[in-house]
């Protein structure tokens, strides 16, 4: 399948990070809630597969069957989401500030019945592997060449059934689902390695017979090379374990509010303006 979509360079992958990293902040402020910081993490991760030329998609035929699939189970993080879907031309990228407020369709999780180019309905943790690797199936039933692409949080990792998915896809030989877990080393509650710690993911996943690598999430260069590989395999499922840092590119703003984790509230104005003058 050719490829519909052009494919920036690292450098311009970096840029357009910067840029969704900006929408992020700006359209959870404006709304008063969300996970920026959640979304800030995955964001090298959502542009790369977006704008690296990974992602087959016609962002004004939304439901084209040839497209690739992309599934946000982390549905918290939404926010990366519609930053590049705007950025991709799904909808206009002032519509960002609509996020959360009545009647909008950018809503706190993704619906799929409320936006078009949203895949799956999700923010019940554990489920989106599972619909990705429906998906899937449903592709190579169907005799396209489409791949399915599903970004999990790392606390999400301890529900029993990514596992049953992680299991499943192995069995059928899905060699068109990747699943990228975002490593950001926090959720709702404090640190996974406190409340559940599973890592490391790798050789757990790599003993249900996946290809699996594990690379630096916030760094373009690995983000890009490692979704080089996955896609070159075909034969079996494929998993990236991104280690990132939650809130990525602001760091010394949340330390200097004294918040790494951050989770579930979006900064205050002050806060975000400080965070907006270091992106630059």
């Amino acid at each position: 399948m050719s490829l519909e979509n052009d494919r920036l360079s690292t450098e311009e992958l970096e840029s357009k990070a910067r840029v969704l990293r900006r929408h992020i902040i700006e359209m959870t402020t404006a709304a008063g809630s969300g996970h920026p910081t959640s979304s800030l993490s995955a964001t090298e991760v959502v542009t790369a597969i977006y704008f690296g030329g990974f992602l087959n998609y016609r962002a004004d035929e939304p439901d084209w069957n040839e497209r690739d699939r992309f599934i946000m189970s982390k549905g918290h993080a939404v926010p990366a989401l519609y930053a590049a879907m705007a950025e991709a031309g799904y909808f206009p990228v002032e519509d960002l500030a609509t996020l959360r407020k009545l009647g909008s369709p950018l809503e706190g999780h993704p619906n799929v019945r409320r936006l078009a180019g949203i895949e799956a309905s999700t923010g019940s943790l554990g489920q989106g592997l599972s619909v990705g690797l429906g998906q899937a199936l449903g592709c190579r039933v169907n005799g396209l060449d489409s791949r399915v692409f599903v970004v999990l949080g790392d606390g999400e990792m301890g529900e029993g059934q990514v596992w049953e998915a992680i299991a499943t896809a192995h069995k059928y030989q899905v060699g068109n689902l990747t699943a990228i877990i975002d490593q950001n080393g926090y959720q709702q509650t404090g640190a996974t390695s406190d409340v559940l710690d599973l890592t490391p993911f790798a050789p757990k996943i790599e003993s249900f017979g996946w290809h699996v690598q594990t690379i630096n999430g916030n760094d373009m260069a690995s983000v890009v090379s490692a979704l080089e590989t996955a896609v070159g395999v075909t034969d079996r499922p494929t998993a990236i374990v991104a280690e990132t840092q939650k809130g990525f590119g602001i760091l010394p703003v949340l330390e200097e509010a004294g918040d790494l984790n951050f989770h579930g509230q979006a900064l205050s104005a002050e806060v975000a303006e400080k965070a907006l003058a270091h992106l630059g």
